[in-house]
């Protein structure tokens, strides 16, 4: 929830999806079946699709992978493959929180989006 949060006001994300955010439009339904909102998110990086390349590249703590079932914090850009669908957007970024202190995947984000934003700037 604090990544999520965090990551709401990045200026290089278009858009988080994870429904223990207020502003997600799952979010009530969420409140009504969940205990807890879970530890999976998505984010849209602003920059396209080269963008949210970039940002899965530059990170040095998240695993690119596409499984959801470790205790690592894992990500991937779904939109890669030629049979995904549509309407999935080319700049999702898929994110499963691992086990890792929140201030460390902060950084390790933080730091990738930032890269991925200035290098937008210049592409």
């Amino acid at each position: 929830a604090e990544l999520a949060d965090r990551l709401s006001r990045h200026r290089a994300v278009e858009r988080v999806r994870y429904p223990g955010l207020p502003t997600d439009p799952g979010h009530q339904r969420a409140r009504e079946q969940m205990d807890a909102f879970g530890a999976v998110m998505s984010i849209e990086v602003r920059g396209g699709l080269a963008a949210a390349d970039r940002v899965t590249r530059l990170t040095r703590l998240w695993v690119h992978a596409t499984s959801l079932g470790g205790v690592e914090s894992t990500l991937e850009r779904r939109r890669r493959w030629p049979g995904e669908s549509p309407t999935i957007p080319d700049n999702l970024v898929r994110l499963s929180v691992g086990i890792e202190d929140v201030e460390d995947l902060w950084a390790d984000l933080d730091t990738a989006l930032n890269a991925a934003v200035e290098g937008a700037g210049s592409a």
